[in-house]
């Protein structure tokens, strides 16, 4: 998956971090069988593959909206 950190991120210890998890995800879904969350809401948003997504959007500077914290903060 490719990144492009924010200045904020670029260059530090928990943004490399963080890319690094990234990019070891290929996107392919398998993980949304096993994820009990994506399981009981069946929204893409709060299984790992979209978490991933947001983290990254969150990551590359992009703001922080009300639906990207339900999201993240699913059970």
């Amino acid at each position: 998956m490719k990144t492009e950190l924010s200045a904020r991120y670029r260059g530090t210890q928990d943004g490399e971090a963080a890319e690094a998890i990234m990019l070891k995800c290929v996107h392919c879904g398998l993980c949304n069988a096993t994820c009990p969350t994506y399981q009981l809401l069946g929204d893409e948003l709060d299984g790992p593959r979209g978490r991933i997504y947001l983290v990254k959007q969150l990551l590359e500077g992009h703001d922080v909206t009300r639906s990207t914290q339900l999201h993240l903060d699913a059970a």
